[in-house]
């Protein structure tokens, strides 16, 4: 079996800084691409960060320069350090990683249950 479990959410006034961590385990081949999702109350899903097994990096405008994604290939963890927080930033952040598990040959999409990031004053 799989998890993929997200934690470091929480509040945060404005202007203020969140780390969130994303780790995979279980019985894992191996973690191709990974991303940072959020999506809030009455919103569609945005994609907010990817990072490859190789460590590129995309990022969604709304967030670029402000946020950076970084993985640890070993460790099968992906960091997202949030930092110059906005009310608009307020969301549930999923975490999405397409993963090989062991006996499997293709890789398949894989969920956290998300954590909560409320940036207020």
């Amino acid at each position: 079996q799989v998890q993929v479990r997200e934690s470091g959410g929480g509040l945060v006034q404005p202007g203020g800084s969140l780390r969130l961590s994303c780790e995979v385990s279980g019985s894992v081949y191996s973690v191709d691409t990974m991303r940072w999702y959020r999506q809030n109350t009455g919103n569609q899903r945005e994609l907010v960060a990817i990072i490859t097994s190789f460590l590129s990096t995309t990022y969604a405008d709304s967030v670029k320069g402000r946020f950076t994604v970084s993985r640890d290939n070993a460790k099968n963890t992906m960091v997202l350090e949030m930092n110059s927080l906005k009310p608009e930033d307020t969301a549930v952040y999923f975490c999405n990683a397409d993963i090989r598990v062991t006996g499997v040959f293709d890789s398949r999409d894989y969920w956290g249950q998300g954590t909560w990031v409320t940036v207020s004053s």
